[in-house]
């Protein structure tokens, strides 16, 4: 074999090394990218940016009617089986620091609510400290440390980052702010139920219950429980 042939094989081999290491570099740093909540995974592409178009948000519950809590004074059990998880889902009015517990889309009982301490606004980004609006998710749910019970919701979701890219796009929000995350219903610190009591909104985001609410609330959701979050 000749020196020209050699010299030809030894850069296309160079060439594919290129190659794969870019592909693996980009991987990885794409991957970072994902963690850090600064873009969405590949697979919601298409819904994300609206392939072929976006559909409409609709309002899954009708709220209760009037501002008051609706059986607050009455337990869960006496109102709904425990057995029926399946039909339960909740609806979250941030103007009416109220949470309601639905059974086959009908109101059932409600619970006072407090949000983050920026409550006005849906929440865009890391840090606003504001409330997530839409339809949510329970994806997970267990004990805390701190405030009882932790109702883990899957923001960030598809329409989350949306709303997300539409406001960086917008110029409302600064490209370098990740989406945020670790979102859910919670209650308070032992002995902190007058925080709810008074409205006091305290926490990063998360809409929290008072500590007996949250653990009554614990006994009748599951992971996948549709959570409505209005303004």
């Amino acid at each position: 074999m000749t020196q020209e042939p050699l010299k030809k094989t030894y850069w296309h081999r160079q060439r594919i090394l290129i190659i794969f290491l870019s592909l693996i570099s980009g991987s990885i740093f794409y991957l970072l990218l994902v963690r850090l909540g600064l873009i969405f995974p590949l697979g919601e592409l298409p819904a994300v940016l609206c392939i072929p178009a976006c559909p409409p948000e609709s309002q899954m519950h009708t709220p209760p009617a009037g501002k008051q809590l609706l059986n607050y004074d009455k337990p869960l059990e006496q109102l709904v089986t425990a057995n029926n998880k399946q039909k339960i889902s909740l609806l979250i009015e941030k103007s009416q620091h109220r949470l309601t517990l639905y059974s086959d889309r009908k109101p059932v009982k409600s619970y006072p609510v407090v949000f983050g301490t920026n409550p006005t606004g849906d929440k865009q980004g890391e840090g606003d400290r504001r409330t997530p609006e839409g339809i949510l998710q329970i994806q997970d749910l267990y004990p805390h440390p701190q405030w009882s019970k932790f109702l883990w919701l899957n923001y960030p979701n598809v329409q989350s980052w949306r709303k997300h890219f539409q406001a960086k796009a917008s110029g409302k929000l600064g490209w370098y702010i990740p989406i945020g995350g670790e979102v859910g219903i919670h209650g308070v610190p032992a002995g902190a139920d007058n925080m709810i009591s008074e409205r006091q909104n305290w926490t990063w985001g998360c809409p929290s219950l008072k500590n007996q609410d949250v653990d009554e609330l614990y006994q009748y959701v599951q992971k996948g429980t549709v959570v409505e979050i209005l303004p």
